[in-house]
Parts: C-alpha cells; structure tokens; sequence
C-alpha cells in the first residue's frame, strides 16, 4: 500500500470535516444518546429477545430478496411497512419508562441526612417484623422517577414512616393489605397501589404476583422494591428488574443505605 492512499484519505477527511457544522455534531450526540438509552432500558428485559427477533425478520428478508422467495418478501414487506406502529406497541413498557425519567424528581425531598437514616432503618425494621410474622407485603421507595401513576389507584395516608405503620399497613384484616406501600419523600404517602407485573418470559416461573409485580415496576422505573413472602417467611430486594432473594436484616440495611448514597452504619439495629 502507496502512500498515495493516505493521502487520498486525509484529503476526504478534510473534506468531511470542513464540511461539517456544529448542528450535526449535536445531532449525532444526541441520536448517541437516544440509542445509548434505549440499549440500557432494554437491556435487563425480555425487550431484548424482542429485538432479537426483529433483527433475525430482518435478515429473512433480506435472503427472501436473495433466494426470490415473493410471497415470503411480500408478507415482510408488509410487516416492515407498518414497523413504527408495532415498535410503539411492543415497547410501550420501555417508552413509558423512558419518559418518566425525562420529568424525575428528586427522591427524598426536603429530608435532612439524620430523618433519611431513621426513615431507612425504620423501612429495614418494619420489613424484617413483616417476614417474621409471615406476612405478605410489597414495599416500594420512589427515587427519581414518579410513580403518580401507580399512586392514583391506591389510598393516600401521608404519614410518617415507623415500622409499626409497615406491619399494621400489611395486616391481613386492614383493606390495604393486598396492594403495595408507596413511600415518597420520606413519607408513606399511598397504600393499596397496584403495580404492573412483569412480561419478562425467563422470570422463575415459581415467582408469586408480588414479585412479579415488584420486578414489573423496577423494569419501568427506578424504584426500590422489598418484597415480603409469606409462604417463605423471606424478604427480597428488587431494583432494576433484577430480584436479590432471601435478605436478612443486615442485607436490607446495608442496600438501602447504598441505593441512596447514605454511609452505612455498621452496627446492627435491634429488630
């Protein structure tokens, strides 16, 4: 290879660059960005296999083209004419929680330093006496992201959290035992919520309405979820579509102090 070559191919890249504005320079940033996020949003779901398959339609296509396979061509033609409307329809999960993340709040708002530790501790307490007792409870701390939509079908109580208020809230006689607790700004602000459960096809087959109801909400936004099994008597965390069974006390602790950016205290809390 001559150096004739480079040279050919500095001289395109001069071209390309003094070419080049600042708005397409912003515009490939930005279409960075919006394939970076799509990526991270369907990376931890069955969105994944979702994509697999249209990726694997697309390679057919292309050999129905090569192999002059019509009819076969003609029903993907078709199928990749209407492409937008089953994106929409098939991730609709994954642009929801896309655009929840464009209006998050900031979590425990208005919340010094000391009142945060003490909302955590009493959370990890009232969580452990649940799991104890075998009592079935689904616990969700909002972060970033809103989850107004999930609180609208629940019963605001805007109380201070303490863990006696976590174990009557989840008493099976008390009529918001079935649904979840919504802590919000250091409150327990709605009871009785219902959330969506999740449409992952390789979730343990096993796994309650609870926890698919705790992963199915972790999927969209990026709430924290403790999830109490009743048959089990154990306690799992949920965060980011991924489930962490059988915590103890020290494991709960330990994580909530880590998922909101506390300095964990090492010594144990009297249960």
């Amino acid at each position: 290879m001559d150096g004739s070559f480079f040279i050919g191919l500095w001289e395109n890249l001069q071209l390309i660059t003094s070419q080049l504005r600042l708005q397409d320079l912003v515009d490939l940033f930005l279409v960075w960005v919006v394939i970076y996020q799509i990526l991270q949003l369907t990376k931890r779901s069955g969105a994944v296999q979702i994509l697999s398959g249209l990726g694997i339609l697309a390679v057919a296509y292309l050999v129905s083209i090569w192999l002059e396979l019509f009819t076969f061509n003609w029903l993907l033609e078709k199928f990749f004419a209407n492409l937008f409307l089953i994106v929409v329809i098939l991730f609709q999960a994954e642009i929801r929680a896309a655009l929840a993340q464009i209006g998050a709040n900031p979590f425990l708002y208005n919340v010094s330093k000391a009142e945060e530790t003490h909302i955590l501790e009493e959370i990890a307490k009232g969580t452990v006496q649940l799991a104890q007792k075998g009592i079935g409870a689904l616990i969700v701390i909002e972060r970033e992201i809103a989850l107004d939509y999930f609180i609208e079908v629940g019963t605001e109580i805007d109380a201070a959290v303490t863990s006696e208020l976590i174990t009557t809230i989840f008493n099976p006689q008390s009529p918001m035992h079935d649904g979840a607790l919504v802590i919000r700004g250091g409150r327990a602000f709605a009871a009785g919520c219902f959330l969506p459960l999740s449409r992952n096809p390789i979730l343990d087959k096993n796994l309650g309405t609870r926890h698919r109801a705790a992963v199915g909400l972790t999927e969209e936004t990026d709430a924290f979820v403790l999830v109490v099994s009743e048959e089990t008597k154990t306690v799992s965390m949920v965060q980011n579509g991924q489930l962490e069974p059988d915590a103890d006390h020290a494991d709960i602790r330990q994580r909530l102090y880590q998922v909101f950016d506390l300095k964990f205290r090492t010594e144990r809390a009297t249960v």
